[in-house]
């Protein structure tokens, strides 16, 4: 009897052991989500971006904070816990890098590889000088025992990382994600990452001083990631053909995609590497075009954001302990490296940029950036401390403690520079008539139903001038509202549990134009990312312009609120759609076309890439608008598939030049009617020269007010044409945002 109550007491012991860290794991993880979405709230106002918030979330439940009490810290601080945390970890990793990956504007990252690399070259460089120098004096300081090589790798890690998540994190949080300096800051840090990685390697597998065993775990390596590429592409693909008929993918076949990450990290973390560029490198290489990227974006984005990345940053604030820096020499030591941290990435970086002739203001933006530190140093310090590499408790604190309050210094100063420095990095408009035709275009093309898709995606293609000048399209769908509804499913549910919440809105539509996307990308070549924005008509201008703000568009491009018949005249749509631009013409941070889209011509704009010959005008009458559509026509005239016309302007090379003679508007029109059936395309500018004589008399029949007197004219029923018309006006810096309600 007593035999069979000790079994049971070690069998209660065992499953106490067992099940312990998960729940006190699951206590740590509420806490800090609950804690983090409290200090958002808080610290939202004050500009702070969310990885430093959560990041302050955990080291107020650390060890720093909450943690020091007694009850607290049993709980929570338990010695069999490091495993199921570090294991946590690995699985957090892995999928924040994949989505990250997925999410990248991997086409900038290639033709920006050179000033990126250079960048992370030097804060890395400046970084590893300066740990080199520092690395016997916190040797001695610590007390450590070991190998002072693979301390100086350590610390040289630590200093070199860029915490690749927090940078795109802080960098989207602070709404600079999209300009020049934040993708560069995005893409050297990945860089660094790369340099962090590798040397991570060296550190992990130290002890082996086979040269043949490096080069054949880098080959495999390398032919894993290959093979989970290869897999990818084909996978989804098969995918995409399978799903042809529904919205996205299913929850079995996004398990199974993301299954195979796992496996693959999980095999690479067996060979000694981290999975973290691997993770990368899978998603980057992630068929971008069809349902599964579409689907994965979607079923991935909400927890990682919401959910992991809290956790994950979170962790990491609640393993420093500042009470260590108590004693006077573990201060001194972290003194010095968060001093030699910052000074190495200013000197390497603004070094980097004086070579690249990049402006010093952004310069020291940059070398802020890069020193925000929590990922690969992190793991370093774990590898670290689990191989007993350097035999130095004290040190680990040192380091970790170093890691934490520096990001949490630093990432308040990059958000109060960003504030400061709006005028270099924010959203800048653009003038297309001051514009360089060579250099990016933004375009932000909306919808409100599949009908002008084709159109729209055919005018997309056309913009995109030749192959090496870049193009960055956004196709946002514009969804309705709809009224409130009897319904017994929670706010987040829909019927057949597949997606949440406002992926239901825009019913079979979403079908369409997601096939037409896939169509047009597999076609054109050209991958046009996609926004949808469900709400009431009387706030959707808000969507429109924040959107457009935040991708820092050069143009947007709205749908006409008529569309074509069968017959070929033009019906009147929802009033709410035509309520929508004209509060976008007022309020828009661009420049704003309205495309009056005549079906028969879908695919007059060479979407698919044929090689017939498409024949576009440009009317100017004078004034800013029509220098602004003739801005933009210059990306459409670079294009080869496209004969361009321009009336009443000189011209040269391959561009037309016609003359028109009128006296005044009855001449204007009939002149126009001449032309009626010569163009697939009219683009015109909305106001021309404003009371001109050429137009005089042309607003007697005026319908539409939002296009001018000539767009209006060529939208109505007395210009009988089968070509589209794109009515453009420029950029208006001062709106008057109290006329919201005459449009109503």
């Amino acid at each position: 009897m007593a035999a069979a109550t000790e079994q049971m007491a070690a069998a209660g012991s065992c499953n106490q052991e067992l099940f312990n860290p998960i729940i006190s794991m699951g206590w740590q993880y509420s806490l800090i989500l609950v804690i983090s979405h409290i200090l958002q709230i808080l610290l939202r106002p004050l500009g702070q971006a969310s990885p430093i918030v959560q990041i302050l979330a955990g080291f107020l439940m650390g060890p720093s904070g909450f943690s020091r009490i007694k009850a607290v810290e049993e709980f929570f601080i338990q010695s069999y816990n490091s495993g199921y945390y570090e294991f946590m970890a690995l699985i957090f990793r892995t999928i924040i890098m994949f989505l990250i990956g997925l999410e990248t504007d991997f086409p900038y990252l290639m033709r920006n590889i050179r000033p990126a690399s250079i960048i992370a070259c030097g804060s890395s460089l400046g970084c590893t000088v300066f740990a080199s120098a520092v690395t016997f004096l916190v040797f001695q300081e610590t007390a450590s025992h070991g190998s002072s090589f693979i301390m100086a790798l350590m610390i040289i890690i630590t200093l070199a990382n860029a915490a690749s998540p927090i940078v795109v994190r802080v960098a989207a949080d602070l709404k600079f994600g999209t300009s020049e300096t934040g993708k560069l800051a995005i893409s050297s840090s990945l860089i660094a990452d790369a340099y962090s990685v590798f040397l991570l390697f060296i550190l992990s597998e130290f002890k082996s001083t086979s040269i043949a065993k490096w080069i054949f775990f880098f080959f495999l390596y390398f032919l894993i990631v290959g093979v989970v590429i290869v897999i990818n592409m084909y996978l989804a693909n098969w995918l995409n053909r399978r799903n042809r008929n529904k919205k996205y993918l299913g929850n079995t076949e996004i398990f199974i995609l993301v299954a195979i990450l796992y496996i693959a990290a999980m095999a690479l973390e067996q060979l000694g590497f981290s999975s973290i560029i691997a993770s990368f490198l899978i998603g980057s290489m992630f068929p971008r075009g069809g349902k599964a990227a579409r689907t994965l974006l979607i079923k991935l984005t909400y927890p990682i954001h919401n959910f992991i990345f809290p956790i994950y940053f979170g962790n990491h604030g609640f393993r420093a302990n500042i009470t260590k820096l108590k004693n006077l020499r573990n201060f001194m030591v972290f003194s010095i490296l968060i001093l030699s941290s910052i000074g190495g990435k200013i000197v390497g970086t603004l070094a980097a940029c004086f070579h690249l002739k990049i402006p010093y203001r952004e310069g020291v933006l940059l070398s802020f950036m890069m020193n925000l530190k929590g990922h690969v140093d992190i793991l370093a310090l774990t590898i670290g401390l689990a191989n007993d590499l350097v035999s130095s408790q004290n040190f680990y604190d040192v380091m970790i403690a170093t890691i934490i309050v520096n990001t949490l210094i630093w990432g308040p100063i990059v958000a109060f520079m960003v504030r400061r420095e709006s005028d270099i990095i924010g959203y800048r408009q653009i003038y297309f008539e001051s514009h360089n035709p060579e250099t990016e275009l933004r375009i932000l093309a909306c919808v409100h139903s599949p009908r002008p898709v084709a159109t729209m995606l055919g005018l997309v293609a056309a913009s995109r001038g030749p192959r090496e000048v870049p193009i960055t399209p956004y196709l946002m769908h514009l969804v309705e509202l709809p009224g409130k509804k009897k319904t017994n499913l929670m706010y987040n549910q829909r019927e057949d549990d597949e997606l949440s919440d406002e992926d239901d809105y825009g019913g079979n539509d979403v079908v369409e134009i997601n096939d037409a996307m896939d169509m047009f990308t597999s076609e054109a070549g050209l991958l046009v990312q996609q926004i949808k924005a469900v709400s009431p008509f009387s706030r959707m201008h808000a969507d429109v312009c924040n959107t457009a703000e935040d991708i820092r568009a050069s143009i947007v491009v709205l749908p006409f609120h008529k569309h074509q018949r069968i017959d070929g005249k033009l019906e009147n749509g929802k009033q709410g759609i035509r309520t929508t631009n004209q509060k976008v013409l007022r309020h828009a941070p661009c420049s704003v076309a309205i495309l009056i889209d005549r079906g028969l011509t879908a695919g007059c704009l060479n979407p698919s890439g044929s090689d017939s010959l498409q024949h576009i005008a440009i009317l100017f009458f004078g004034g800013p608008d029509d220098r602004e559509a003739l801005g933009f026509s210059k990306r459409l005239g670079m294009d080869h598939h496209v004969n361009l016309t321009i009336i009443r302007y000189v011209a040269t090379g391959q561009v037309g030049y016609v003359e028109k003679v009128v006296e005044n508007g009855a001449d204007t029109a009939s002149a126009l009617r001449d032309m009626a059936e010569m163009y697939s395309l009219f683009i015109v500018g909305k106001d021309g020269r404003g009371h001109s004589i050429l137009t005089t008399g042309m607003s007697d029949w005026e319908e539409c007010p939002e296009l001018g007197k000539v767009g209006d004219f060529l939208a109505s029923p007395e210009f009988d044409i089968s070509g589209s018309v794109l009515v453009v006006q420029q950029y208006r810096p001062s709106k008057n945002d109290d006329d919201d309600d005459d449009d109503k």
